[in-house]
């Protein structure tokens, strides 16, 4: 088996435009959207190309029990969010569960449609991180400093595939692929609330602004399990495809700063019935 630590975004619909919501900065606008394996916050706009995104993050805890092993990631990234989508720049840290019930803690890059690979650094739940990716062409320049720790890694890259159209910063059911075509959601572990923060982006303009920038639009990003796929076929395993993920994810509101949010974690009832 291939193990996709992070896949391509799989929209599901497109629901309302929030504005003018007490939480959020004055002017923005966010559209909220539905995922089977993303929930979070990206940035997009037709025409818009970015070439770095960043933020702070703090590791999550993972609630665990013995049982079938579940999954969650939190990445900064670019690219992957739309359907048309060919590649994925990205570099974050993973809470997940062993069936005995113990819980791994692990950093991590990837520039999909290669696999993930292992950063390198010791994290913990409660660490500190900062990261940012940065594209010039098909460089790729990834970046994490564990500020707990005082440890960081930086990946200097070459990446086959390229995809600039979105930045992102998104908590995510991985998926296991046992080929290029054929990938299925892992079920998500139960994660402490993650809380973004800092979080810009760049375009290829050079103008840096924050999620809630009017420069581009921002997708509010919340994870529902057991909803068809209607993404990356090539990635994802087509439409139809459903979701093995039995938690969900929702982002909270934008801080009044624009650049900041949480990410909660709730069971699904199917999967507090079957405990």
């Amino acid at each position: 088996m291939r193990v996709h630590r992070i896949l391509a975004f799989a929209a599901l619909a497109t629901t309302a435009v929030v504005a003018g919501a007490s939480a959020e900065p004055a002017g923005a606008a966010v559209t909220a959207a539905t995922s089977t394996n993303w929930a979070g916050y990206v940035a997009s706009k037709s025409g818009v190309r970015f070439r770095r995104a960043a933020g702070f993050w703090t590791v999550p805890s993972a609630t665990c029990s013995t049982g079938a092993p579940t999954y969650s990631a939190v990445w900064i990234g670019l690219g992957g969010y739309h359907s048309g989508s060919k590649g994925l720049e990205q570099i974050g840290t993973e809470s997940d569960c062993r069936s005995n019930g113990s819980a791994r803690y692990t950093a991590w890059y990837e520039l999909v449609p290669d696999a993930a690979h292992s950063a390198g650094i010791t994290v913990r739940p409660g660490d500190r991180m900062s990261a940012s990716v940065l594209v010039s062409g098909h460089t790729v320049r990834l970046r994490m400093v564990d500020l707990t720790r005082n440890r960081s890694v930086t990946k200097r890259l070459t990446a086959s595939a390229i995809d600039v159209t979105s930045a992102d910063w998104i908590v995510e059911a991985p998926s296991a692929c046992t080929s290029a075509t054929s990938c299925r959601t892992l079920p998500l572990a139960n994660f402490s609330p993650v809380t973004f923060a800092g979080a810009q982006s760049t375009s290829t303009g050079g103008h840096t602004g924050k999620i809630a920038d009017s420069a581009w639009s921002a997708v509010a990003l919340s994870l529902v399990a057991g909803g068809p796929q209607s993404g990356r076929p090539g990635f994802i395993g087509g439409p139809g495809a459903v979701s093995r993920a039995f938690g969900q994810a929702t982002p909270g509101a934008l801080a009044a700063t624009g650049d900041g949010f949480d990410v909660q974690f709730s069971q699904t009832a199917a999967a507090a019935r079957s405990r």
